[in-house]
């Protein structure tokens, strides 16, 4: 009898503990999704909205289905839409930042083989801490041609809850 409410105790405590790592998460992830590609395409975005617990930056990403993985930022220069690498992109403690079609991206280069609607593929996030600590954030990513119910629509950077 004491064993069994022993385990029972040592089970609602791991439930606990875990509830609590739940939410101290470092990093919260919603709404993340990778475009379709065609045969012969070379490249794909990927986009999700990002809201950090603390101060972070995103400083990078990796995919086995990519040779690279870059974070992007498009944006209007006069009358032409440019779009480029950034070292890092920060995210700032509470505030979601939204990676989304026209916006920031996370560039998914030298595909490997067309991503196909319905399956799914692994990102790892890199991040940095205020202190120059790493760490990486595993995801799988559902593919599809357009964006889930519920996520950002095209364009624009940031939204603030």
């Amino acid at each position: 009898m004491f064993s069994h409410a022993a385990r029972r105790c040592a089970l609602a405590l791991s439930l606990l503990t875990a509830a609590a790592a739940t939410a101290q998460a470092p990093l919260q992830v919603e709404h993340a999704w990778a475009r379709v590609s065609v045969p012969g395409q070379t490249s794909s975005g990927a986009f999700m909205r990002l809201t950090a617990a603390q101060a972070l930056q995103l400083v990078g990403a990796s995919s086995p289905v990519a040779g690279h993985v870059e974070v992007h930022e498009m944006k209007m220069d006069g009358d032409v839409m440019r779009m480029r690498p950034l070292p890092a992109l920060a995210l700032p403690a509470g505030q979601a930042v939204e990676l989304r079609p026209g916006g920031l991206h996370l560039m998914l280069m030298d595909l490997k083989a067309p991503l196909q609607a319905g399956t799914r593929v692994p990102v790892t996030l890199l991040l940095r801490d205020a202190s120059g600590g790493e760490q990486r954030l595993p995801l799988e990513l559902p593919v599809s041609a357009r964006a889930p119910a519920g996520a950002p629509a095209a364009g624009g950077h940031h939204h603030k809850h």
